[in-house]
């Protein structure tokens, strides 16, 4: 739960983000409220092309059979503008803040400065300062999305912004304690050029994290194909939780979330313990530079 007394107003600034070929800047649309809104969730939206089949459209894009032509517009803005237009309402993808919040806990610590890309109509953001976390910095490849996650905020000193997530070159280096990607990676490896975009958003998001900060990245992009490009990030160290899908989850989990599991080089440990075709989301948590003692001591910080 959040800190106790009257609650603080925080800001969640909204950037809106297109490609580096894309036209002049636009202003920022960003509003003060008063209060914040609970836990909020849109039980339904549209899925993924391909989705329906119960395909998994990253993985498919990953292993050459690639989903449906649509699919190649994951990365553009257009897609996503139309996409939001047409789903009323707020969504998280992956996971509901409820059911990754134990490991937020475990590596981030409330006053950190946390950034979301991709945040799109999700309200994942605005449930973490509900939670008590206090600088949360929310970017989308669309604009459409901003109407729906208006929240109460405090003045920051910050520019209104035009930022592609492969470019995000108006954050200083080193400014950011977190980076949390539910999907955006995925967009990316669905699009054209899938793995240039792909190293171009990683180098970046290792560029704007502080030493020790960490990448989480929830995704359906199981190791053998994720850890191809994770560990070209030479300087991140990587550990693996899993969680079963929200959508198909019982009360009964497999999967102790806060528990890493094994990600030995040439080892078939991991494949073992998952099984065939398992049906869960994979978190990466990355950590920048020798981040072994900082995600103790970050923990130990979340848990204060």
């Amino acid at each position: 739960a959040g800190p106790a007394g009257p609650r603080p107003r925080f800001l969640i600034q909204f950037f809106k983000t297109a490609s580096c070929t894309s036209g002049p800047p636009h202003p920022v649309a960003s509003r003060i409220t008063e209060e914040p809104s609970r836990l909020r969730f849109r039980k339904q939206r549209a899925p993924f092309p391909g989705e329906e089949a119960g395909s998994d459209p990253s993985t498919a894009a990953m292993t050459g059979g690639g989903p449906a032509a649509a699919s190649q517009a994951y990365g553009e803005a257009w897609y996503w503008d139309e996409r939001y237009r047409k789903e009323a309402g707020p969504f998280d993808w992956y996971q509901k803040y409820p059911a990754l919040a134990p490991l937020l806990r475990l590596y981030l610590a409330p006053h950190q400065r946390l950034l979301l890309v991709g945040c799109g109509n999700s309200v994942f953001g605005e449930n973490m300062i509900d939670d008590g976390y206090q600088d949360v910095v929310n970017i989308d490849i669309s604009s459409v999305y901003i109407p729906h996650n208006l929240i109460p905020c405090i003045s920051l000193d910050w520019q209104d912004m035009k930022m592609d997530v492969k470019n995000m070159s108006d954050f200083e280096s080193g400014s950011f304690d977190a980076v949390i990607d539910k999907g955006t990676l995925d967009s990316l490896m669905c699009g054209q050029n899938s793995q240039e975009n792909a190293t171009k958003m990683l180098e970046e998001v290792n560029r704007i994290l502080k030493e020790n900060g960490v990448y989480m990245l929830i995704t359906y992009g199981d190791p053998s194909y994720r850890l191809r490009l994770l560990k070209d990030m030479e300087k991140w160290t990587v550990k693996l939780h899993v969680i079963e899908r929200w959508e198909k989850s019982s009360n009964q989990n497999k999967w102790e979330l806060t528990k890493p599991l094994p990600l030995e080089d040439h080892s078939t440990s991991l494949a073992a313990l998952l099984g065939p075709k398992p049906d869960v989301h994979y978190i990466y948590v990355c950590v920048k530079g020798n981040g072994g003692a900082s995600v103790d001591s970050k923990a130990g910080e979340a848990a204060n």
